[in-house]
Parts: structure tokens; sequence; C-alpha cells
């Protein structure tokens, strides 16, 4: 009986999927990262001190970024180490750290990887934000869920629809009423995290209180100029010669909440107030998309009015 040779093709593909099949299994190693966020008085030592915590227990730093201000005498630090051989488990670490957190007066924050927060964004009518930001979840560009898409017009529905997120139309009318279901929502999908992707409404300090820092908004102009409604109307009247966008977190003060992103773009005297919304568009779905990026990355420190921001 003669046995055929298998093709070189065939033989090919068997050896591709065979190393496929068995590097399979590391490819499914969780991320084991921690993430240290620290603001205090500098002093000697700090850097040392938590460089020596971490290598104390077996852990590998993958990422130290720090920032010192002799005007304010202040010292922030963003730390990332593998968590993989870590002798302490995660009650332990922060134990530990607080520990420290007495020792240097420290203010922390300790995020773990595989702990995703999860996202509500606002919208109204317009688009193009929700739109790249559903989109940059879609590619795995964010490190956290888009849970619900939370809307106070119905137009977005198919566009959420799309992404395959959850869409919640509450309409704007009583605002107790309104913010109770969206409040009932945000805890139905265990949002961490709100965005207002041009959401065009003002929430109750009641609101913004308890989402402190948990809330990201885009402004369509560079602030603090024109603040308020119909900014680009405001700086046609003015004549300038440079359009913005801001991303900020949401305070009671409306728009002037500490600023996480900027960009701007050259416009010029022929430019009507409807290019300059179009110009503008691409500047805010863009700094938008990139500071709800840095948040979820752990990458912004919130020091009084302003920010701090560790980019990657």
């Amino acid at each position: 009986m003669r046995i055929r040779a298998p093709r070189r093709g065939a033989l090919r593909v068997g050896c591709v999927r065979f190393i496929l099949d068995f590097f399979a299994p590391l490819n499914e190693t969780p991320v084991t990262h921690a993430t240290l966020l620290v603001d205090c008085q500098d002093r000697t030592g700090l850097v040392a001190a938590l460089s020596d915590f971490v290598f104390r227990n077996d852990g590998n730093i993958v990422d130290l970024d720090q920032h010192s201000e002799p005007d304010t005498g202040r010292f922030f630090m963003r730390l990332v180490w593998d968590t993989a051989r870590f002798r302490l488990d995660r009650a332990g670490i922060r134990a530990a750290l607080g520990v420290m957190a007495q020792a240097y007066d420290l203010r922390w924050r300790l995020h773990f990887a595989d702990e995703r927060p999860r996202l509500a964004v606002f919208a109204t009518k317009a688009p193009h934000c929700l739109y790249d930001l559903l989109l940059a979840h879609s590619l795995g560009e964010l490190a956290g869920d888009i849970a619900v898409v939370v809307a106070n017009h119905p137009d977005l529905g198919p566009v959420a629809a799309h992404f395959d997120v959850p869409f919640v139309h509450i309409p704007a009318g009583d605002k107790a009423a309104s913010e109770a279901r969206q409040r009932a929502v945000l805890a139905e999908h265990g949002v961490t995290v709100a965005v207002l992707a041009r959401y065009m409404q003002i929430l109750s300090p009641a609101f913004v209180a308890d989402w402190e820092h948990r809330i990201i908004n885009i402004h369509h102009s560079f602030l603090p100029a024109f603040v308020g409604a119909k900014p680009y109307h405001q700086a046609r009247e003015r004549g300038v010669k440079i359009i913005g966008a801001t991303a900020h977190y949401v305070t009671a003060d409306l728009d002037q909440g500490p600023i996480i992103e900027q960009a701007v773009a050259r416009v010029s005297h022929r430019d009507g107030v409807e290019d300059l919304q179009r110009k503008g568009r691409e500047l805010e779905r863009q700094v938008l998309t990139r500071a709800v990026r840095l948040h979820l990355q752990h990458r912004v420190l919130v020091h009084g009015n302003r920010t701090v921001v560790f980019d990657g």
C-alpha cells in the first residue's frame, strides 16, 4: 500500500496551527500590573522608599514617572509594577501603603490592571464624540469598558446599537426626576466613570459632588476662553486666530474644572461659524478620547483645580 506524503503547503499550515495552539495559553496570561499614584510634600528619599517597597516584595517596576514643583513644594509620582510574583496580596499591599502614607504623609491611589473601570457616556444629538469613544473601545484602545450610553434624545440609539452597547433614553424635563433615573442606570450597569460627550446639560451640584473627579466633559473652546454656550459664535465675534477644545473634570462651577487635555487649530477671517464648528468637531472628539484614555490609564493626578498628567 502506498502512503502519500502530505503536500508542502498542508504541512506548513499544520505547523503553523501547532505553533499557535502551543503558544495560545501564553497569550491568555492575565495582566498583573499595579499602578500607584502619589501626591505629597516633597522630601528626600521618597522615590527610594517606594521603589524599595516594590523591590523588597519581589515586584518588577515597569514604569516610573515623577514630578517635583519647587514653587509649591509638592511631589507627584506614578509607579507601575508587575505583581505576578509579588509577596503581598492586594489587601496586604494596601495595608503596607497605608503605613507608608502615615510615615510620609502621602495621598495615594492604587489600581490593578484587571479591575477595569466601567463607563457611561452621556450624549444628546451630536454623534462625533460618541462615535470616537465607541470606536476606540471596540478597537481595545481604552483601559475600560463602555457599559451604557445615556441620552436625553433618542437620535443616537442606532449608533450605540451598531457597537452593541446598551442605550437608555432619559428625556430632559424634571431635573430631579431625570437625575434620579440616571443614578439608577449608572448603578444598574456598575458605572464608575461618566463621560459627557457633548451632553450640553448642566448636572446638579449634588450629582457632581457624588462623582468628584469621575465626570469628564468636553468643552468646545480652549478654556478659560469662551465659557458657556455658543463658544464658536463668541470666537467668531472676537476674530480669534485659533480655536480649541478642552476636556476637563466637571465641578459645580460651569466649565471651571481641572483641565486634562487640550488642542487647538488655526482659523482665519474667512471662516464662518459653521467652518469653526466643522474644524472644532475634529478637535473635540480627539481631545475627549485622549482625556478618557489618560484617566483610565491612571495618568492624571488632581491637585487643587489643576492636574498633573503623566503622558504615555
